[in-house]
């Protein structure tokens, strides 16, 4: 009885102590997972704090992966882009000559043919010279050798100097002189030497387009007209012939050429329409640009610098600003009153006011520029 008794304590004390030790280790094991989290925590806090993090960096962390998605389409694409441009362009150009200039040569009164003519021929001189000088115009590059520059960075991407204005574009994977932006429809980016043909084929491509919008705008209501005329009649010829016991159906009632210089009218006044307005937007914005002396990567740097010295109780001043009508002049090349015929109006391959690297006062400048900060 005794040994029965001494047997079961035994078991009893022998479960107990398994009792314990597993609860020992569970409660080790959790132990163990709250600091793995914590370390894991105080990890990832460590690597990712930065004491100008805000939503702007989070936001663009977070598109970084379409950024780059859009980098090597873009890099891919320009080629399609620009054929495309040259494409719709002569599409448009062929149409006027074929369709429109026979009938102003035989409606039109001898002056305004000499307008349309003079005008018309202008404007598209001027956007095949610009859109021409501007895919093929570098818009410069730095040196590669420190030695020739003095007071620059360096570029974290290519390990080269990085004058002021100077910014990487990753899809040509180079530095660029006072770099605006990568336009795939040049597949070239717009920096120091191409800046100026960039924005004027803008302006004259818009300008030609609202020039074709508003005088075809009599045209296309006809044309449009006439289209529907057209389905009108077919419909009713359609339903003619098939209760008609003969087995020939009759000719058609517009010839072929009627239906398409009806639709290459319409073609062209929805085209030149559509391009006027979001070319004429782009256009609107980068004069807006121009006119505070500032390029389109410049524009978000000077809004966060400016937010930035709000705070201090500072206000910014850019420093590459020389007021807006000076502005305008170092950007066209505007040294004399003749330069506004020469070099706006007419083409011009001259180049701009300095080389990109370093940015001196320019002659044409009438104001001392601003200081960098004002208190």
């Amino acid at each position: 009885m005794r040994s029965r008794q001494r047997m079961f304590a035994a078991v009893m004390r022998l479960l107990l102590k398994c009792l314990r030790l597993g609860r020992r280790r569970r409660f080790k094991l959790v132990r163990q997972v709250e600091q793995l989290w914590h370390y894991g925590h105080l990890c990832l806090r460590s690597l990712l704090y930065n004491s100008f993090t805000n939503g702007d960096v989070v936001l663009d962390s977070l598109f970084e992966p379409i950024y780059w998605l859009v980098d090597h389409v873009t890099r891919w694409f320009g080629v399609v882009f620009v054929a495309l441009v040259i494409g719709l362009t002569s599409s448009i150009v062929a149409i006027v000559y074929i369709c429109l200039l026979p009938l102003i040569l035989q409606t039109y009164t001898p002056a305004w043919i000499c307008w349309h003519l003079a005008y018309g021929h202008w404007n598209l001189i001027m956007i095949v010279f610009h859109y021409y000088m501007a895919i093929t115009t570098s818009p410069g590059h730095p040196p590669q050798a420190k030695d020739d520059l003095t007071g620059v960075s360096i570029c974290r991407k290519c390990i080269a100097p990085k004058p002021a204005r100077t910014h990487h574009c990753s899809i040509c994977n180079r530095c660029v002189l006072k770099m605006d932006h990568h336009c795939p429809w040049l597949n070239n980016c717009v920096g120091h030497y191409n800046h100026r043909y960039f924005f004027s084929f803008c302006l004259f491509m818009t300008m030609g387009c609202i020039y074709c919008s508003i005088s075809g705008w009599e045209m296309f209501r006809d044309a449009y007209a006439a289209i529907e005329r057209m389905k009108l009649l077919e419909k009713e010829r359609l339903q003619v012939a098939a209760n008609q016991t003969y087995y020939q159906t009759p000719p058609p009632t517009f010839s072929f050429h009627q239906r398409a210089f009806h639709k290459s009218i319409v073609y062209l006044w929805v085209l030149c329409s559509s391009v006027a307005l979001a070319l004429g937007a782009l256009t609107l914005w980068h004069a807006a640009l121009i006119t505070r002396g500032e390029t389109s990567i410049e524009r978000h740097i000077n809004k966060k610098e400016r937010q930035r010295l709000q705070k201090k109780g500072k206000v910014f001043r850019n420093p590459y600003s020389y007021g807006g009508w000076d502005n305008w002049k170092v950007f066209l090349g505007v040294d004399v009153p003749r330069h506004w015929l020469t070099r706006v109006l007419l083409p011009s391959p001259h180049l701009p006011h300095g080389t990109g690297l370093s940015w001196d006062l320019p002659p044409c400048v009438t104001q001392q520029r601003a200081p960098l900060l004002a208190i």
